[in-house]
C-alpha cells in the first residue's frame, strides 16, 4: 500500500474521531448544565455522522492535506440555547472551552499511551523515534522489524491532530470557540457586530489562523515531544 494513502488515511480516521469527541464534549457539558438541545439533537455520541460538516470537516481539511499545512477542519457546530444556563455568560464559556479541552485531553491521553508504548515494547524507543519522523515526512525511514509501528504512528497523530485543534478553536474570530469566550467581555454593540463577522472571519483564519496556530502550537508540541523524550 502506497506510504502517502497511509499517512493520510491515519491522519482521516484521527481528525474524524477528534472531531467526534469535541463537539460530544460541547453537547455533554451543555446537557450538564442545563442545555439539553444538543442531546435531543443526539450529538452527545461518538458516530461522527452526527457532526461532520461538508465543508469544514471534508473540504478544508483536504485543502490542508494538499498544501501540505496544518490539519485544520471544524465539524457542525453545537447547537447551544443559552436562555436554558442559569448562569449563562459562565455556563457558555465552559461549554465553548469543552471541545478545545477534550482534544487537548485526547493529546495528553495519546502521549501516555506512547510512554507506556515506549516501555512496554521491545525496541519501543526506536519504533517511536521512526513513526515521528514518517509523521513529519522524512523520507527513507525503515519499518523492517517494527510490527506494532502502526499504532505508534496513530497515537503520535493523535498528539499532533489534536494539539493543533486546540490550539485552532481556541483562535478568536467566530465561528470558531475562542470567539464565544471574547464575545462574553464585550460591550452589547460591539457584540452583536463581532457576531456577524461571518465569512469574513474564515477569510482571516485563512488568511493568518497558520501563523497564530504555530506561534502556539509548536512550543507546545515541543513540551510534548520533550516529555516523550524524557519519561
Amino acid at each position: 500500500m502506497n506510504q502517502e494513502f497511509v499517512l493520510i488515511l491515519f491522519q482521516v480516521v484521527v481528525l474524524v474521531l477528534a472531531f467526534s469527541v469535541h463537539e460530544s464534549a460541547h453537547a455533554y457539558v451543555a446537557m450538564r448544565l442545563g442545555d439539553p438541545t444538543a442531546y435531543m439533537l443526539g450529538r452527545v455520541t461518538l458516530n461522527p455522522l452526527k457532526h461532520l460538516d461538508p465543508f469544514g470537516s471534508v473540504l478544508v481539511p483536504l485543502i490542508s492535506l494538499v498544501y501540505g499545512g496544518f490539519l485544520i477542519g471544524w465539524a457542525k457546530p453545537c447547537p447551544v440555547t443559552t436562555r436554558n444556563f442559569k448562569h449563562i455568560k459562565r455556563d457558555d464559556i465552559l461549554t465553548s472551552m469543552a471541545g478545545p479541552a477534550s482534544n487537548l485531553l485526547m493529546a495528553i491521553l495519546a502521549l501516555a499511551l506512547l510512554i507506556v508504548f515506549k516501555h512496554a515494547v521491545a525496541g519501543g524507543d526506536g519504533t517511536i523515534d521512526a513513526a515521528m519522523d514518517m509523521a513529519r515526512r522524512v523520507p527513507g525511514i525503515d519499518t523492517t522489524g517494527m510490527p506494532l509501528f502502526p499504532l505508534a504512528l496513530l497515537l503520535y497523530f493523535m498528539v499532533l491532530i489534536n494539539l493543533v485543534l486546540f490550539v485552532f478553536n481556541l483562535i478568536p474570530i467566530p465561528p470558531l470557540d475562542g470567539s464565544h469566550v471574547l464575545r462574553q467581555f464585550l460591550p452589547y454593540r460591539v457584540e452583536q457586530l463581532y457576531n456577524q463577522i461571518g465569512v469574513f472571519g474564515l477569510i482571516v483564519i485563512f488568511l493568518f489562523g497558520g501563523r497564530f496556530i504555530a506561534a502556539f502550537y509548536n512550543p507546545l508540541l515541543g513540551i510534548f515531544d520533550g516529555l516523550l523524550a524524557a519519561l
